[in-house]
């Protein structure tokens, strides 16, 4: 299994954003962020520590302008806490190794699929799409897409 981890040279190379959003607990403007509208196959992982967060299957349009998901990916990678920042109680989610910031979570998601809401910057992501799921360590994901009917070699 890989290790994911927060270290210097990582975070050495962040955009001032992904600095921001990720290390000092920032969020980026709605609407205008690279993953907000991305309906392509494949998962977003932490962008300082790599670790698999969220899958495209999961994704779907809050209408909020930003990612949002109904379930992590894999539980053990995010991280919930407390936030009373701004004076509102709310949740933040992070990654587990990467400790970086990534959103909130909210309870109004799709009831249907639990009803939980990921909102989640996109700064805080890379997308790793289907067809390089493989070549970037990350196959073992490839089944989440069988029955999409997308081509995962």
């Amino acid at each position: 299994m890989p290790e994911y981890s927060k270290n210097a040279q990582r975070i050495s190379q962040l955009t001032d954003l992904q600095y921001r959003v990720t290390q000092q607990d920032e969020t980026e403007p709605s609407f205008s962020n690279a993953y907000w509208d991305n309906g392509a196959p494949g998962i977003y992982v932490d962008v300082v520590s790599g670790e698999p967060l969220f899958a495209s299957v999961d994704k779907y349009d809050s209408r909020t302008g930003w990612p949002s998901f109904t379930r992590p990916l894999e539980a053990g990678h995010v991280v919930e806490r407390p936030d009373t920042a701004h004076g509102m109680l709310r949740v933040e989610v992070r990654s587990a190794q990467g400790d970086s910031h990534l959103g909130h979570l909210f309870p109004d998601g799709p009831r249907d699929r639990g009803g939980l809401r990921y909102c989640i910057n996109s700064a805080s992501l890379r997308f790793i799409p289907l067809e390089d799921l493989k070549h970037e360590g990350y196959g073992q994901y490839l089944s989440l897409f069988a029955t999409t009917g997308e081509d995962a070699a």
